[in-house]
């Protein structure tokens, strides 16, 4: 099933179950009045969203209307926790490489994760507001997978029952404010502002035999103004799996229900596939011609990223937003 949020009922939306083809959706307020509330009581709540989903692609669902992109908030508007991983070693690699520095070991048997912006989703149609180009905007194309309650120090084949729901993300990054803040020793903070979710959430079996090994094995997509700017391979090259990546974050701590894990930025190894954020297309030009030759992103420019099945079906929506200009208070 396909799952979203409304922008009505207060900060974590209205909760509706969407369509197969996403033309159509119905409130699921009958249910659950939000995606959080049902993740915290997911096995009761999954049969009978399962169910309000077969009547709605059916047919026969009381109360479907018509979905309008641009009503939708992020299926979960704010969560608990968001985690995001570098499950994508090739990324990590030529990002070091190009300012000459070596990968550590440790990236190879350990996850790289780190603790993003959760109070806070952008809607897929909603912009991406920044102060000034001069801090490097940046897209990243990823997927997310959301969990129910996860106890502490599950093991990778336990952590796989608790992944529940699949999606994307766009982390935005300000790449020009990274370095500075790296350099203190304490992590992201101004340099993440808030991310874009993709308009729906799907239930793993949504996904088919697309889905195996813990990984979503399709391209993800990503236009700018209209122009191809990558597709990577989502399954290939990632060097760890979702189930592997909440067994970390769980390691010493429970993760409660509707705690988001990201992917990271995908990267492949063949960089014919394109990119899925700039600064891995400008590391590239970098390592090929000694600089890099593509802008971040400006106001004004549209990014497109999205995910479609084998027939060519798009399955979580497109996310959809222009980078704009953040007034200041």
């Amino acid at each position: 099933m396909k799952l979203g949020s409304l922008k009505e009922g207060g900060r974590d939306g209205t909760l509706v179950v969407v369509s197969r083809d996403l033309a159509q959706a119905v409130r699921a307020t009958g249910i659950a009045p939000t995606l959080q509330r049902a993740l915290e009581d997911w096995s009761n709540m999954a049969p009978r969203l399962a169910a309000l989903s077969e009547a709605l692609d059916a047919g026969t669902a009381d109360g479907a209307f018509a979905l309008e992109p641009a009503a939708l908030a992020a299926p979960l508007p704010r969560a608990y926790e968001f985690v995001d991983g570098s499950a994508y070693l090739p990324h990590v690699e030529r990002v070091r490489r190009a300012r000459g520095a070596e990968v550590p070991e440790s990236f190879y048997t350990d996850p790289l994760m780190y603790q993003a912006t959760s109070a806070g989703f952008n809607g897929p149609r909603d912009p991406v507001r920044v102060v000034s180009e001069d801090h490097g905007i940046d897209l990243e194309a990823e997927i997310v997978v959301v969990t129910d309650d996860v106890p502490m120090a599950v093991s990778p084949e336990q952590a796989a029952g608790h992944i529940q729901l699949v999606g994307l993300v766009n982390d935005v990054s300000l790449r020009n404010l990274i370095p500075g803040e790296l350099a203190k020793g304490f992590g992201f903070l101004q340099s993440k502002p808030r991310s874009t979710l993709s308009p729906v959430f799907v239930t793993p079996d949504e996904l088919g035999d697309a889905w195996r090994g813990n990984k979503l094995h399709l391209p993800l997509v990503t236009h700018v103004n209209g122009e191809w700017f990558g597709a990577p391979e989502a399954g290939v090259d990632m060097q760890f799996d979702f189930a592997q990546l909440v067994a970390h974050a769980a390691r010493t701590r429970p993760l409660s229900a509707g705690t988001i894990v990201g992917s990271g930025t995908i990267a492949n190894q063949d960089t014919s596939r394109g990119a899925s954020c700039f600064a891995e297309k400008r590391t590239v030009e970098t390592l090929e011609h000694g600089k890099p030759k593509t802008p971040f992103l400006s106001f004004g420019d549209l990014v497109r990223i999205e995910m479609f099945d084998r027939d060519g079906n798009s399955i979580f929506g497109a996310i959809e937003q222009r980078i704009e200009r953040q007034p200041l208070p």
